[in-house]
């Protein structure tokens, strides 16, 4: 007998293997970093998103969570402000230190208030723990940034358009 929880307060029992009768589930794991609170925003969006296509989803900040010991999923989603022209410290060092990782599938967020992203870089730590990326996206911050406030027009639509691929796994 398995319980799969859809939305926040229901929970449907089923006798048998892992599907259920509301499609294939499909397990994320979300670990990030927010200082002021955009990307926080982002990772809860993508939260709803998921959980609205039947996605099982647990979300960690990058201090909850170790790099050792990772809960198993499908796809793996790692979200990181650029800092300093590089990715911010805690998450690159708990990324540097993810372990048993070998062919895992990953999406990337950055956020950046630079000209350029940082995709690049959390890609090159990540492929060196032989994982497959299945989706990437940025966003560029300014204004209001150290309220939370700082996501340009549009960063739903981008969104929602990462989360369809996560999802096609």
């Amino acid at each position: 007998m398995r319980c799969f929880t859809l939305g926040e307060s229901s929970c449907y029992l089923f006798i048998g293997e892992s599907e259920s009768p509301f499609g294939e589930l499909v397990k994320y794991v979300i670990v990030y970093f927010s200082r002021f609170g955009n990307g926080k925003k982002l990772v809860d969006y993508l939260v709803g998103k998921l959980k609205e296509k039947n996605g099982v989803v647990q979300l960690f900040k990058v201090d909850e969570a170790n790099p050792s010991a990772m809960p198993e999923a499908d796809v793996y989603v790692f979200s990181a402000a650029a800092e300093a022209m590089s990715i911010q410290r805690d998450m690159k060092k708990f990324m540097k230190n993810l372990n048993g990782m070998d062919g895992k599938k990953y999406g990337i967020i950055n956020t950046h208030g630079m000209k350029k992203d940082r995709l690049d870089k959390i890609e090159k730590i990540l492929s060196k723990k032989k994982m497959v990326k299945v989706a990437e996206v940025a966003f560029h911050v300014e204004g209001d940034v150290q309220t939370g406030n700082g996501l340009m027009a549009g960063w739903e639509a981008k969104l929602d358009e990462f989360a369809g691929k996560l999802e096609q796994i």
